[in-house]
């Protein structure tokens, strides 16, 4: 338990004190400070965490608004305290203004000297690799924190949050052809569209990029040269129908349309039932679909986890001074997938390719590997471009894809072929970046990974996704 100061310092003749630390279920009378008429205050015995609290000042309810705020799921505004624990038998408290009277401010300053800070950050050799381990240790209080907030802010905000003010929203029919499909996808600059089974009167999945590798690729497997035609002829429920059955070892025959699984949100449903059905079921995006009484459903939004996470930072960034967390730099904190020589094992290798390698190689790595896409190096190992699953649409564009083969074509071609079309989707920042700093890189539309390099060389070091980032504040 850590002795907690609470203060007002806006006079009153009585005033109480009431928080989530009790239920909101007491009111906690205050008391005046000695030689002070307008100053009152009282001491809880707090265990470290995130509280809201509120004062109730002759009779009425009020915040100090020269304290940490924040609105609740119920839209009420309140005061937040941070309860992180003792130093010295000093209180470490954020939100409150108080220090103990023996605070020595200056031993808590940070340096303000660039060289200092790396200096201190960069341990092991004096090639500025990490060590095995990190350097820095995540406090359990400061994880806690982070992650009330976070889920009270993805609770209290709904999916319509991240419908934006204005737009279009692009939905293809099951009985378009596969061919049609992908250059409407390249044309509107797309790498997911919704599906709409009209026969059914209902949304039938997604299309995306995915897609297109497989067909790409069981084609590539049937002939040596691209035939026009098989794509002409091939319907998206058709492929959707195959695709399935396939993934559940069954007969490789049509499936019943009415069979086909869609993962969906409704506009009313919180961010963290979205981001959760994303994360869950592996899928880049999901559509938001809004129905009443069984009458038609309209498609209003596509969402996706970027869109969740700048619903996110946006929140979060009027709170960096006490999210202490959201402060440190991500090459100390377990997330990511590193290179050996930097880093600590991970639960797998960190996948790079040559300008040399094949796309068919490309193509079967991002699949295999269930990644979105691949850092390209040189023999140094530094950074040149990226190639990712969404490229692929790429190969629409006069139709290529019907006079190339992919073992003969290599990733710089590829990305020649990409260059005038694809957005810049290529991210990086250092180890010494700010957590912070890579979600709001990851918030980027079409970005789902950021690359870390070393500033110097652009030396590959390691990768952090927008499945990293989640799955880090959540567990």
């Amino acid at each position: 338990m850590v002795q907690t100061p609470f203060t007002w310092r806006y006079g009153g003749h009585e005033v109480f004190l009431s928080g989530s630390f009790n239920g909101w279920s007491e009111r906690i009378q205050m008391i005046p400070m000695e030689g002070s008429a307008n100053v009152f205050q009282r001491i809880i015995d707090l265990p470290p965490g995130c509280y809201q609290h509120k004062f109730f000042v002759d009779g009425t309810w009020q915040v100090d608004q020269q304290q940490i705020c924040d609105v609740d799921e119920y839209g009420t505004v309140n005061n937040i305290v941070l309860v992180s624990g003792t130093v010295n038998n000093i209180v470490l408290v954020s939100g409150t203004g108080f220090m103990s009277p023996d605070f020595n401010s200056e031993a808590f300053q940070p340096s303000t000297s660039g060289a200092n800070d790396r200096a201190m950050l960069s341990v092991g050799s004096s090639s500025g690799s990490l060590s095995n381990e990190p350097a820095m240790q995540i406090s359990d209080a400061d994880m806690d924190i982070l992650r009330q907030v976070l889920s009270m802010h993805l609770l209290s905000a709904a999916v319509y949050e991240l419908i934006p003010n204005s737009g279009k929203v692009l939905i293809l029919d099951v009985e378009v052809d596969v061919e049609q499909a992908f250059h409407v996808m390249y044309d509107e600059g797309l790498r997911v569209v919704p599906l709409w089974d009209e026969h059914n009167k209902q949304m039938a999945g997604m299309l995306t990029a995915s897609d297109f590798i497989l067909i790409l690729l069981q084609l590539h497997s049937n002939r040596a040269i691209f035939a026009y035609e098989d794509l002409g002829r091939l319907a998206i429920y058709s492929w959707k129908g195959c695709k399935y059955q396939h993934h559940r070892d069954s007969p490789r025959t049509l499936m019943p349309r009415e069979r086909m699984p869609l993962i969906h949100a409704g506009p009313d449903e919180s961010l963290t039932d979205v981001a959760s059905r994303i994360l869950q079921n592996n899928v880049s995006a999901i559509p938001v679909v809004y129905s009443v009484n069984g009458l038609c459903p309209r498609l209003l939004h596509v969402a996706c986890l970027s869109g969740v996470l700048k619903h996110v930072c946006r929140h979060l960034k009027h709170h960096l001074g006490y999210l202490t967390l959201l402060q440190q730099p991500v090459g100390y904190l377990p997330l990511g997938t590193w290179v050996k020589e930097f880093r600590r094992t991970t639960a797998r290798p960190l996948l790079t390719l040559h300008l040399s390698d094949s796309l068919n190689a490309a193509l079967m790595m991002l699949l295999e590997a269930q990644i979105s896409s691949i850092p390209i190096v040189d023999d140094g190992g530094n950074l040149v471009d990226m190639y990712s699953r969404s490229d692929i649409i790429s190969l629409a564009k006069d139709n290529m894809y019907t006079h190339i083969q992919l073992n003969h074509v290599t990733i710089s071609q590829a990305i020649e072929i990409t260059v005038d079309v694809r957005r810049d989707r290529l991210q990086t920042c250092t180890r010494f970046d700010s957590l912070y700093r890579v979600m709001e890189l990851l918030s980027e539309p079409d970005t789902r990974r950021v690359v870390i390099v070393e500033a110097s060389s652009r030396c590959v070091e390691g990768v952090i996704t927008l499945r990293d980032v989640f799955d880090f504040l959540s567990r």
